[in-house]
């Protein structure tokens, strides 16, 4: 029987499922994912996390509580420290696999290979190799099993600078069409972590309620690599944070370019790197007043009511804006 292997439907789920799917497919896995997102899962979170760790945290050791429910015989946690040259992933993913083994019990065993491409790209080698042991596969196989795999991860890159949302462009690769969006007569960006903005129970399915409130959203995953260099280069010093420069680097070239009527940075409490990057973004955006801007904060506390009152009131004032000019 194929090793049933977890992944959580949190954190850089968002970036990177389609990859790590196909490679664990073809060193033999049968992957699992954890369920959507609901109170109970984010609650199991909150009762087996730190009370420091933010929103994304919690809520992922959750994810992970629901996928040992699911009897999974090992939980792919890949130790997250770099993935580009020069720039660091947020230090709370890269402790996540050691706080999850020390507060979730019943573990099967977790697979946490670092990855870590902040020096040199051939250090791929090496993830590969120690992902490929769990599954009895050589150096050779591993490395040519995630090889494979990449084609993958550029068409669903692809689909998401074309537009779609990371749940659209998963449903295009297994083979579907994607869903016709209603008429919009607004353009608004939102911006955010993906693990923030993409999953609808956290952020009070902000994209679904701006897309019938006819809004054409806009997010940093819809711009390429080079437009979001473009936004970047408005700041005096480079943004080692790679999540946190694709968001400051979306928002501004967005803002920049006059492509959308407002926009909207959605960041989790007690995020350090949040608290900087939606400073930067608002100061810039505030000093030029091309475009609206609102600021949602997020954590396992927040009201659903507040979000769509500040929401509503955010499109009546993008919409009396666009009238009045």
């Amino acid at each position: 029987m194929p090793i049933r292997v977890g992944i959580p439907r949190a954190l850089l789920y968002y970036y990177y499922f389609p990859l790590w799917q196909d490679f664990l497919q073809r060193l033999g896995a049968e992957v699992v994912v954890s369920d959507l997102t609901t109170k109970g899962i984010l609650t199991r979170g909150v009762e087996h996390c730190v009370d420091e760790a933010c929103l994304p945290i919690k809520l992922a050791f959750g994810h992970v509580k629901n996928l040992v429910d699911k009897k999974v015989d090992a939980i792919f946690l890949p130790r997250m420290v770099s993935v580009a040259q020069g720039e660091y992933i947020c230090p709370k993913f890269l402790g996540f696999p050691d706080m999850v083994k020390q507060n979730v019990p019943g573990l099967p065993t977790v697979i946490d290979t670092a990855i870590n491409v902040r020096k040199k790209q051939q250090d791929i080698h090496r993830f590969t190799r120690e992902v490929g042991v769990h599954f009895n596969k050589g150096a050779v196989k591993s490395w040519l099993a995630y090889q494979r795999s990449l084609p993958i991860h550029i068409r669903y890159t692809k689909l998401l600078e074309q537009g779609h949302l990371p749940d659209e462009a998963v449903a295009v690769l297994a083979g579907k069409k994607p869903k016709a969006l209603a008429e919009t007569d607004l353009k608004v960006a939102v911006i955010g972590h993906p693990y923030n903005i993409y999953d609808p129970f956290i952020s009070m399915n902000l994209i679904s309620r701006l897309r019938k409130s006819g809004v054409k959203v806009i997010t940093a995953d819809n711009l390429t690599e080079q437009m979001v260099s473009q936004g970047v280069k408005r700041l005096p010093k480079k943004l080692f944070w790679t999540l946190s420069r694709r968001m400051t680097g979306g928002a501004l070239t967005l803002h920049d370019t006059n492509a959308v009527d407002g926009i909207i940075h959605v960041a989790a409490f007690a995020c350090g790197p949040d608290s900087m990057t939606g400073e930067l973004i608002e100061r810039f955006i505030r000093r030029d007043r091309k475009v609206p801007f609102m600021n949602i904060n997020l954590d396992e506390h927040t009201g659903e009511a507040g979000v769509v009152t500040r929401l509503e009131a955010f499109l009546d004032m993008v919409r009396w804006r666009r009238q009045a000019v």
